[in-house]
């Protein structure tokens, strides 16, 4: 195809990627857990980072990053509320741009969700107890996930304190450069909890009816868009947790609704995670139906789940099923996956993703 939509630029606020292949955020729990450099992004993530930026992607996506120490999924993930921190993302910045990709952070809350052993092989699938450098966890009401730590239900003043280090972690990210910021709301953490009926259990202005129960999202993205009015927001969401009677369809596309409205840019859709045991139906692209669908709210999507080759990517955005593409694991196994689908749909940008190093891997020529 002459010109696929996949490698044309895509603009977000005023910013310009250089295509619509988008990486997801993804966990490397790979941070110190203690000390000064708890949460602190070192040379793995430089490697990482930088791999994924030179491998072609319009815009690389940082991991879930708490905006408190509590806020980690594990120990061993990064965090953005102290200037250690934030000089250490300045310098994954500066790696993705050198590469001429874009770069943003996903800042999350694990809430219940938090506290656990990382996901990595032989660990355990367990709350990481104080002695070993756990946490007491919180959420909106006292509910445990599966087998995990009870956490503590929110105060007002909690769910401000919350809401005030989302705002404070968005402003350090800023300063240290990133493109974008997106705010975690989907997989079962904090502020998915919030919109959850199953997790939010509340009975004041912040639980209850749908308008309440995002009201903590609706908070700080407004906050954010006040602080940065040209700040590229996006927020990820669970767009379904796949049980009668949760946050549904219905449910996310009224809150893309509210959320344009509060000077959200992009909903990257995703699914699930909020109560354990569900049967998710997983197959080539099975969440693209569910971006769609958000889509009819009228902002700008991201696809993403199992969208494994150039064509069906291609075909998500040709169909108008989402505005850009997320990869995660594919991207894993292969960072230069965007350089070799430019090639395969042959965009005409499809030489310039190549980095002068590697020109002759693929192009051959010299010694």
């Amino acid at each position: 195809m002459p010109d696929p939509l996949l490698f044309r630029p895509f603009e977000l606020r005023g910013l310009e990627t250089r295509n619509r292949l988008w990486i997801s955020p993804m966990c490397q729990y790979s941070c110190p857990s203690e000390g000064p450099e708890t949460g602190v992004p070192g040379d793995w993530h430089l490697q990482h980072i930088g791999a994924l930026a030179r491998g072609g992607a319009g815009l690389v996506m940082v991991e879930a990053t708490g905006v408190v120490p509590e806020g980690r999924i594990s120990p061993n993930c990064p965090g953005l509320w102290n200037d250690a921190q934030e000089r250490a993302f300045a310098r994954l910045v500066g790696v993705a741009h050198a590469h001429g990709a874009r770069i943003g952070i996903q800042l999350g809350h694990a809430g219940r969700k938090g506290s656990v052993h990382p996901m990595l092989p032989s660990s355990p699938d367990a709350s990481v107890p104080a002695s070993e450098g756990g946490w007491a966890t919180v959420a909106p009401s006292a509910i445990a996930f599966g087998g995990l730590a009870a956490p503590h239900a929110l105060g007002t003043e909690g769910i401000a304190g919350v809401r005030d280090a989302f705002l404070a972690a968005a402003d350090r990210a800023v300063r240290a450069g990133f493109d974008a910021v997106e705010l975690h709301a989907a997989h079962g953490y904090l502020l998915h909890e919030f919109l959850s009926p199953f997790s939010n259990e509340r009975d004041d202005r912040y639980g209850g009816g749908p308008e309440n129960r995002a009201r903590l999202l609706r908070e700080i993205a407004r906050g954010i868009r006040a602080a940065h009015p040209g700040l590229p927001l996006l927020v990820r969401i669970s767009a379904t947790e796949w049980t009668p009677g949760g946050f549904d369809l219905d449910a996310a596309t009224q809150v893309a609704g509210w959320l344009s409205e509060d000077g959200v840019d992009l909903v990257d859709v995703s699914s699930a995670a909020n109560l354990p045991g569900v049967r998710v139906p997983v197959g080539p692209s099975y969440q693209v139906a569910l971006a769609a669908r958000v889509r009819t709210a009228g902002l700008p999507v991201g696809a993403v789940g199992l969208i494994t080759s150039a064509e069906q990517a291609e075909g998500i955005l040709a169909s108008g099923q989402a505005d850009v593409v997320f990869i995660g694991r594919a991207a894993l196994e292969n960072p230069h996956l965007p350089i070799a689908w430019a090639h395969r749909l042959g965009a005409p940008t499809a030489r310039e993703l190549v980095p002068g190093p590697y020109f002759r891997a693929r192009f051959g020529g010299g010694a």
